[in-house]
């Protein structure tokens, strides 16, 4: 399954941006409010400047304590982003999602950000795939 069939087959397309500058705190409240795991950060909702996730915003927590809140995202976003093409393969994208240890990938046609996947979206679209596949065998198996 390519990227562009995962982004087409998400309930909500929209990505999540904040603007350097934003505090961790405005941050926080974002990622609770709209129940995700990570925001890209974008001075114009194309470019990426980074991806600050949960787990970023607990790390810091727990290596500086609640100052860190005041803090702007900045500070704590990752910023050597890996991001991948709506041709590549959904097998492929999982592949750089776990060799790079992190769940979230902006989806990129040159510079500009056209959307953003999550480890979830990946194998939820795999495992479609594969039942897909298995449905295909037994019917193959049983000369349907």
């Amino acid at each position: 399954m390519l990227v562009s069939q995962i982004l087409k087959s998400k309930s909500d397309d929209t990505v999540v941006t904040v603007v350097p500058g934003t505090t961790v705190a405005q941050t926080a409240e974002i990622l609770s409010t709209r129940r995700i795991g990570a925001v890209i950060v974008s001075p114009d909702g194309k470019r990426v400047s980074g991806i600050v996730s949960e787990r970023d915003i607990v790390r810091e927590i727990g290596r500086r304590g609640i100052t860190c809140m005041a803090d702007t995202v900045d500070s704590i976003m990752t910023s050597n982003i890996v991001g991948c093409r709506s041709e590549e393969q959904a097998n492929d994208v999982l592949q750089k999602m776990t060799d790079g240890r992190f769940r979230h990938m902006p989806v990129m046609d040159g510079n500009q950000m056209i959307g953003f996947i999550s480890i979830g979206d990946v194998v939820k679209a795999r495992l479609t795939e594969l039942a897909m596949e298995k449905d295909a065998l037994e019917g193959m198996i049983k000369g349907f």
